[in-house]
C-alpha cells in the first residue's frame, strides 16, 4: 500500500463531494479534501469557514480557520455572525463536514466531554459552531478515524444532533438540515439511507474485512447488501495531496 490512512479519508471525502457546490470546512483533513475536489473534479466548489470567509481560495494550507491566507481570493469576509445568519441559517450550505471524538450509531456527535458533565475525565473543546452546523446544512458528512472508543453505542454528551434516535426523530425539531448523509474514516465508509436513519456499513478499505470494522463498533453494525472495496487513491490523487495540497506532511 503506497498510501497512508490518512490520505484514503481525504481521496474518499473529495470523491463524496462531487456535485456539490457550497461547503462548510475546517482545518485539517476536511480542508485537505475540498481543495482536492477543487482541484479535481469540482472546481467551481465555495469553501466556507466559520471565521467568517465564503468562497475561499487559500493560496497554501492554512493552520487555524483564523489563518490570514483564508480569505486570499475569497468571494466575500464578513462577521461571524453574518457567515452564521446569511450563510448557514439561510440554506446556502450543501455539505457540512464535521468531526468528533465520539459517534453513535443515528450520527449524533459529542465533541464536549468524556464521562459525566460536572467532572468529566476528557473536557473537549466543545460545540463551536458544529451544533448550529448540524443542524442548519443541507448534508453532513464526518471524517473520524474508526476506534472502539469513538464509534459508541451512547453518548457521553450529545452536542451536535444527527438523525437523534432515528427513522423520523429529527422531524419534529424542524431542523432545516436533513442531517447526516455519510460517515467517512480510514478503514470504511457508511451511510444512513435507511428508514431507520441507521449507520449502514457500504464500503470497506483494501485489507480490511467486515468482521474487523465490526469488532471496533459498540454496536451491532448494519452491512449494505451493496457491499464494495474503496478504490485506492490514484496517481494524480496522490500528487494533488503530496505536492500541492499537504507537502510538509501536516494532515496527510
Amino acid at each position: 500500500m503506497d498510501y497512508s490512512p490518512s490520505e484514503l479519508m481525504i481521496v474518499s471525502a473529495a470523491r463524496a463531494l462531487k456535485g456539490s457546490h457550497v461547503v462548510f470546512v475546517g482545518v485539517g483533513l476536511p480542508n485537505i479534501a475540498c481543495n482536492l475536489a477543487r482541484h479535481s473534479h469540482s472546481p467551481d466548489l465555495e469553501l466556507v469557514y466559520e471565521s467568517g470567509v465564503f468562497g475561499a481560495r487559500p493560496a497554501r494550507l492554512p493552520l487555524s480557520i483564523g489563518d490570514p491566507t483564508l480569505v486570499s481570493g475569497a468571494t466575500s469576509a464578513c462577521s461571524m455572525a453574518d457567515l452564521f445568519m446569511c450563510s448557514l441559517q439561510g440554506g446556502l450550505v450543501d455539505v457540512a463536514l464535521l468531526g468528533g471524538a465520539q459517534i453513535d450509531r443515528y450520527g449524533n456527535l459529542n465533541t464536549t466531554v468524556i464521562g459525566d458533565y460536572a467532572k468529566p475525565k476528557v473536557r473537549l473543546p466543545g460545540s463551536g459552531g458544529a451544533c448550529e452546523i448540524a443542524i442548519n446544512a443541507k448534508s453532513t458528512f464526518m471524517i473520524m478515524r474508526l476506534q472502539r472508543r469513538a464509534f459508541v453505542e451512547r453518548l457521553d454528551f450529545v452536542t451536535s444532533p444527527g438523525h437523534l434516535h432515528g427513522g423520523k426523530t429529527r422531524d419534529p425539531h424542524t431542523f432545516p438540515g436533513k442531517g447526516p448523509r455519510l460517515v467517512i474514516t480510514d478503514r470504511a465508509l457508511f451511510d444512513f439511507d435507511n428508514e431507520s436513519r441507521e449507520m449502514t456499513l457500504t464500503a470497506v478499505a483494501p485489507g480490511q474485512s467486515v468482521d474487523q470494522i465490526k469488532d471496533d463498533i459498540a454496536w451491532d453494525l448494519r452491512v449494505s447488501v451493496s457491499l464494495h472495496e474503496i478504490s485506492p487513491p490514484s496517481d494524480e490523487e496522490l500528487h494533488l495531496i503530496r505536492v500541492e495540497l499537504d507537502p510538509k506532511g501536516l494532515y496527510r
